[in-house]
C-alpha cells in the first residue's frame, strides 16, 4: 500500500474515532440525566426496603453480616464515583485539545491575513498584546511567593 493511501485511512479512522466521541459523550449525558430524573424518592425508598429485605434474608450468622454489606455497598459507590471522575477528567482533556486546536486555527489565520496584507502591500495593523489571564494563584504559588519574600 502507497504511503498517501496510509495517510487518508488513518486520517478517516481519526475523524471516525472523533464522530464516535461525540456521540458517546452524547449518549452518556442522555443516560446520566434520564438515571437521576428516574430515582424518585419513592423508588429509592422502596430500593432501600427491598435491599434491606434481601440482606435479612440472605444472612448467615458469622459469615455475612450488615457492616460487610455496608463496606460492600460503599466499595460500589467509590467504584462509581471514580468512573465518573475518570470519565470527566476524559471530557475536560477533549475539551482542553479542541480549544488548543482552534487556538491553533486561529493562529493560522492571523498569518495568513498578515500574509495577505503583506502581500497588498498594506500596512500592517499592529497586533494587541494580549492580556494576562487573571486567576487566583494555586496553593503551591502562594507558599512560593510568600517563602521568597
Amino acid at each position: 500500500m502507497k504511503f498517501g493511501a496510509l495517510q487518508r485511512r488513518v486520517k478517516r479512522c481519526e475523524q471516525v474515532v472523533t464522530v464516535r466521541l461525540v456521540e458517546t459523550q452524547d449518549h452518556w449525558s442522555t443516560l446520566s440525566d434520564v438515571w437521576r430524573k428516574g430515582w424518585s424518592p419513592l423508588r429509592i425508598v422502596v430500593v432501600g426496603l427491598a435491599g434491606g429485605f434481601i440482606a435479612g434474608k440472605l444472612e448467615v450468622p458469622g459469615k455475612v453480616n450488615g457492616a460487610r454489606w455496608l463496606q460492600m455497598v460503599g466499595s460500589v459507590s467509590n467504584l462509581f464515583a471514580s468512573a465518573q471522575a475518570a470519565f470527566a477528567t476524559a471530557m475536560a482533556a477533549q475539551a482542553t485539545a479542541t480549544a488548543d486546536d482552534a487556538a491553533e486555527e486561529a493562529d493560522e489565520a492571523s498569518e495568513q491575513a498578515q500574509a495577505a496584507a503583506s502581500a497588498t502591500d498594506a500596512r500592517p495593523a499592529p497586533r494587541p498584546e494580549p492580556e494576562p489571564e487573571l486567576r487566583e494563584p494555586r496553593p503551591a504559588e502562594a507558599a512560593t511567593e510568600l517563602s521568597e519574600r
